[in-house]
């Protein structure tokens, strides 16, 4: 193969071995303890939570608990019950779901194990909102953080404390069973209190903080509020916590797949955050500085990044910042990039991001495609989708945040 097809199908190549390299049962496993006396509860929630669940009950036939995971993310259990709902805005199947899980961690004892399995999405999936706050107030709080460009430290700082089974409360509920806590990281930083929102951690921030996010973004303020469980609470002592997949773990496999065709890889940004489009200029500098000293080169970079919502079209913050980048590297021969979610999910469409090159705003322009009405309205993914751009791997069943790759290849 040669030209855009041929980088199109290494950058394709390269996410395949990214997401590969973050679904290895045998890190499950080996952070595992002796199988205890009593029994074993599992409670899996996120993205991930089929396959992790999936490695449990090969290594422990017995064990029986519940695994909640996004719509179209099931796969088979034999003992484990299975329940699908919505992300990343809550839905009565993930609120039901969540009373099922505090009930699971409050019937266990002394000698059981409460066995929590954690990856991207987890936050949504458990919807237990404290009253009087009611699911549709959730929903509505949960919309508009997400539009609002606010962090996801942002964002989990308040749904632990909308919650009833977030911010180490799952955890005080099992007490004084053990609990351990095997986490696939989606939060920059690896912060064991954002990953699902720490329902099996202590959280040392306050409602007072939580408020102070819905009035920076000028949210209103739902009720509900309640405290989440503090480091040092004595419900925690039983509790243990281990990231056994990490970002760090799709970049190094993405960068390793490059190498080995010919690219010099540069991990330009481990934990990038921050406006889509503003990291899409800053990127874009690079390549064009790479461009121009000759280097055949990969530029990888994680994180994950935000979009302000302001206009009523179609994306993600991968879609915003592949639109950014193409027209930061218009007319640049030997640069194309690939801009995805590593869980196949970009924002909230079944869209993972998108491939561009130095023709793709050339290929927009024939299209009768206005970019800056199109950025206006936060409509990248329609755009894109217009030229088939649009990236589409489907259900990945994992997640460890962005990948955004460059070739440079002068």
């Amino acid at each position: 193969m040669n030209g855009p097809m041929h980088k199109r199908a290494l950058l394709e190549g390269a996410y395949d071995a990214a997401v590969a390299a973050c679904k290895r049962p045998e890190t499950i496993i080996a952070a595992l303890p002796p199988k205890p006396a009593g029994r074993v509860i599992v409670i899996a929630a996120g993205k991930g939570a089929v396959p992790m669940a999936q490695a449990i009950e090969a290594h422990w036939p017995d064990a029986t608990g519940i695994a909640v995971t996004r719509t179209g993310y099931g796969g088979p259990l034999r003992r484990i019950e299975l329940v699908e709902a919505s992300h990343p805005v809550p839905d009565a199947a993930g609120q039901a779901a969540a009373a099922r899980c505090l009930a699971l961690a409050e019937s266990a004892g002394e000698g059981d194990l409460v066995l929590v399995l954690l990856s991207g999405g987890a936050s949504a999936l458990l919807a237990a909102p404290a009253p009087p706050l009611d699911l549709a107030a959730k929903q509505a709080v949960t919309r508009a953080l997400v539009r609002s460009g606010a962090s996801i430290g942002e964002i989990n700082l308040v749904r632990r404390h909308l919650s009833r089974i977030k911010g180490g409360r799952l955890a005080a509920a099992a007490f004084p069973a053990d609990v351990l806590t095997l986490a696939v990281s989606d939060v920059v930083g690896d912060i064991p209190e954002d990953i699902g929102s720490g329902p099996t951690v202590g959280d040392a921030g306050t409602t007072a903080d939580a408020q102070a996010v819905l009035a920076r973004y000028g949210i209103a303020d739902p009720g509900g509020w309640s405290e989440s469980v503090k480091p040092g609470d004595p419900r925690l002592a039983r509790s243990r916590f281990a990231v056994v997949v990490r970002p760090d773990d799709a970049l190094a496999a993405a960068a390793d797949f490059l190498r080995a065709h010919g690219y010099t890889p540069e991990i330009i940004e481990k934990e990038a955050t921050g406006d889509a489009r503003l990291v899409a200029r800053r990127h874009a500098r690079i390549a064009v500085d790479s461009c121009s000293r000759g280097q055949r080169t990969a530029l990888i970079s994680g994180g994950e990044l935000t979009v302000t919502v302001t206009g009523s079209g179609c994306g993600g913050p991968n879609q915003e910042y592949a639109l950014a980048l193409a027209v930061a590297i218009k007319g640049l021969a030997g640069v194309a990039a690939l801009a995805a979610d590593t869980d196949g999910v970009d924002g909230n469409r079944d869209v993972a991001g998108a491939y561009v090159d130095g023709e793709t705003l050339d290929d927009l322009e024939e299209a009768d495609i206005d970019v800056a009405t199109v950025q206006a309205n936060n409509d990248a993914g329609s755009a894109l989708g217009e030229i088939g751009a649009l990236f589409v791997p489907g259900p990945t069943l994992t997640n460890v945040n962005d990948l955004r790759m460059i070739l440079v290849d002068p």
